[in-house]
């Protein structure tokens, strides 16, 4: 059975840009548009900007160099760099860490990056709406071309009109809903990449060691603590804590396995485990980490930390043999270097070793080097006036492990909304972007964009 809705319901129009999802690919979408003079309306489903970096308390960005230089510059490279200036990363990071070091994660403070992503946003004359979501949208006869969106908050419903759309949902949310083509969690594999619920304690004593947990003796440990009761799951993959505080620190720890991130009754019934399974860990940590003897678990996300979801089929699909042939592209938008991160599909030991090894080994690349994030893979095939960015762009789920994170979707962000401004002033569509003049005003942003030949045209497959 099934139920008609009909609705009467206001129409607003005057924006240049909406987008969808104020994550840290979002954001960036709509602050870097915004300062290039597009009127850009940021809908959010929670109350504050940042997403996984804030409302799902990830405090760590990933790896930003790659030994030698800075790799991801421009507007995430300004983002983290007024987090220190502002004393809102961890006690003694190192900047290093995002200017130069290899594989190193650079820790910081929630609140902080939620207060500065505030600023920029009205600043930059990005007008904010908290609380709201994309429910519907509306394409042309052709399924070409995005005409409006149906937004849904406190207000009830509004029909809002723009001239150009980016989807910074995560899930695809807004590109499904046009009817792009993507790939489902779990494509690759039997069933999808686990989710973790990530949590923050107090009462951590920083000046007493704590031990890693990846190690043969580690691993002995959560072994016999399955065996003994401790844990309902024989999860062997445990990164233990970071410090994000004086005595504060975070854990993304403790698998949710077989979490469908684009099913209500899945996501629901994952956040219900998730808050069952931290207190175990902190039993754990409370119990052979000697940093974590007053340990107290002070909240857990209010949002899924899901690394595998929708991935649009976009004009280029970005893979495992460019990522191993550390290929540059004319028209890349970006330059990273994190190893390739799928995590367990399940708690056996062979998957454990596989993971392992294709972080530490098989999937990393040397200090020095790098792999272009081409402009295409945030392009959904067909459209004018659509991009997405963040997780769900377009790449196989190998590389996906590696782009799926919040510095290389930042990148992704800032091109988008870049690439939607130059198409308002162009009047092109987005598979028709100018790459050379849109790799020209990314660098003029301050982005690291190395390739040495330009190209007016996109990679496509």
């Amino acid at each position: 059975m099934t139920y008609k809705l009909e609705r009467e319901i206001p129409i607003e129009e005057g924006y240049d840009i909406i987008v969808a999802g104020g994550g840290p690919a979002g954001s960036a979408a709509a602050i870097c548009a915004a300062r290039l003079g597009a009127k850009v309306l940021l809908v959010e489903a929670t109350g504050c900007l940042g997403g996984m970096a804030t409302s799902g308390l990830v405090c760590a960005f990933d790896p930003m160099g790659n030994g030698e230089r800075a790799l991801v510059q421009g507007f995430m490279g300004e983002l983290v760099e007024t987090l220190y200036e502002r004393d809102f990363m961890a006690p003694g990071i190192d900047p290093g860490n995002w200017r130069k070091h290899f594989h190193r994660w650079s820790q910081f403070r929630a609140e902080g990056l939620k207060l500065i992503l505030d600023e920029m946003a009205q600043q930059a004359g990005v007008e904010v709406r908290f609380f709201t979501k994309v429910i519907d949208a509306q394409v042309s006869q052709d399924s070409s071309e995005v005409t409006g969106v149906v937004i849904h908050n406190i207000d009830g419903y509004s029909y809002i009109k723009a001239k150009k759309y980016i989807d910074g949902t995560g899930d695809a949310v807004l590109a499904a809903l046009c009817g792009v083509p993507y790939l489902e969690a779990g494509r690759d594999t039997p069933i999808p990449m686990p989710s973790t619920l990530t949590a923050l304690f107090a009462g951590i004593d920083w000046s007493k060691p704590g031990p890693s947990f990846q190690n043969p003796k580690g691993v002995e440990l959560l072994e016999k603590e399955f065996e003994a009761g401790m844990f309902e799951q024989c999860d062997r993959h445990f990164v233990g804590l970071s410090k994000v505080g004086e005595t504060v620190g975070y854990m993304n720890g403790g698998h949710i396995f077989n979490l469908v991130a684009t099913n209500n009754k899945s996501l629901s019934e994952g956040m219900v485990t998730g808050r069952r399974i931290v207190p175990q860990y902190q039993a754990f940590l409370k119990k052979y980490s000697p940093n974590s003897e007053n340990i107290e678990l002070v909240t857990t996300g209010a949002l899924m930390g899901v690394r595998e979801s929708r991935r649009i089929v976009g004009e280029y699909e970005l893979n495992l043999d460019d990522y191993l042939a550390r290929r540059q592209f004319p028209d890349q938008i970006g330059v990273f270097n994190k190893s390739l991160d799928v995590h367990m599909y399940d708690c056996s030991r062979e998957e454990y070793d596989r993971l392992i090894a294709e972080f530490n080994i098989t999937g990393r690349l040397k200090e020095g080097e790098c792999f272009g994030i081409p402009y295409g893979i945030i392009v959904p095939k067909g459209f004018n006036n659509l991009w997405v960015a963040g997780r769900c762009a377009s790449s196989d789920i190998k590389v996906n492990g590696s782009i799926r994170v919040m510095p290389a979707a930042g990148m992704m962000g800032q091109a988008a909304g870049t690439a939607a401004v130059q198409c308002l002033k162009s009047g092109k569509a987005a598979r028709d972007v100018d790459t050379a003049e849109l790799v020209t005003t990314l660098r003029a942003s301050g982005a690291y964009l190395p390739q040495e030949a330009l190209s007016s045209q996109m990679t496509v497959n």
